[in-house]
């Protein structure tokens, strides 16, 4: 196994601060990870006392990001994935749904905290024939993303572009589009787009609940309505059946009956 690539930036420098609760080790808390610490348990607690759902949209969310990997390497044939916003490293990573189909594929993570900075350092390994990197950078700054990016992707070949959960952390909504834009304006023709992001309107308890969590003075995410996650997609291909609960995205043969939750992805191709 392969060493991943480190890409050190400012975030890589500031200590890790255990005394707030961080919506990284929160989720982690939700998916029944064991990286973080009581502070985020008693978050992940207080939050889940009010809505219960939130862990089946957590965990329905790690499940869409795998068959939304599976069916991009399996069927499209995608070698190359920019995975923007990963978190904390979890089961079925990106790289290792990808890497069990086709060893060679190259992966390269973004995120700008310093534990999930950490732990990639310590868990994200590639299979020799492919590569895994990780780009201690930002969403924010798409430039210095996809310039970091080239030095493990070929930008001039299909690059799957992974969003998930992270444009909710853009609380102006066209600056979230127009971060898109950017991104996806630089990958060529054949790559594709993989979105998923809380949706609002769909349960009421799960909005209330968000509203609360962003009022009490923890970094906001902004839940997004259907139409705003679709047009994220705007003048690319969409992948049947579009953007749906990602519940009822292609699941898989055999499972229960689909969830409507609050939680809408899709996956599209660039023409």
């Amino acid at each position: 196994m392969s060493d991943p690539a480190t890409t050190p930036g400012p975030a890589a420098h500031h200590k890790i601060d255990t005394s707030v609760p961080h919506s990284a080790r929160i989720w982690n808390y939700w998916l029944g990870g064991k990286d973080n610490y009581p502070v985020d348990e008693a978050a992940g607690d207080a939050y889940t006392a009010v809505f219960p759902g939130i862990v089946t949209i957590a965990r329905s969310s790690r499940a869409f990001l795998r068959r939304t990997i599976t069916y991009l390497v399996a069927e499209a044939g995608v070698r190359q994935f920019l995975d923007i916003g990963t978190g904390l490293p979890t089961a079925d990573n990106t790289h290792e749904v990808a890497q069990r189909i086709a060893p060679e594929t190259r992966i390269v993570y973004v995120d700008n905290d310093p534990m999930v900075l950490a732990h990639a350092r310590a868990l994200l390994y590639s299979t020799p024939e492919g590569a895994t990197a990780y780009i201690d950078s930002d969403v924010l700054d798409p430039d210095s993303v996809l310039a970091a990016a080239a030095k493990t992707l070929d930008l001039d070949r299909p690059v799957a572009l992974v969003l998930s959960n992270i444009l909710g952390h853009v609380a102006d909504y066209d600056r979230a589009r127009s971060l898109v834009t950017r991104l996806m304006g630089a990958l060529p023709s054949g790559s594709y787009l993989s979105v998923n992001d809380g949706s609002r309107g769909i349960d009421p308890e799960f909005d209330r609940a968000q509203d609360a969590y962003n009022e009490s003075g923890a970094a906001p995410y902004i839940l997004r309505t259907v139409d705003q996650i679709t047009a994220f997609f705007d003048g690319l291909e969409l992948v049947d059946p579009g953007v749906v609960p990602v519940t009822r995205w292609r699941p898989e043969a055999g499972s229960a009956a689909p969830e409507l939750i609050g939680e809408h992805g899709g996956l599209a191709r660039k023409p």
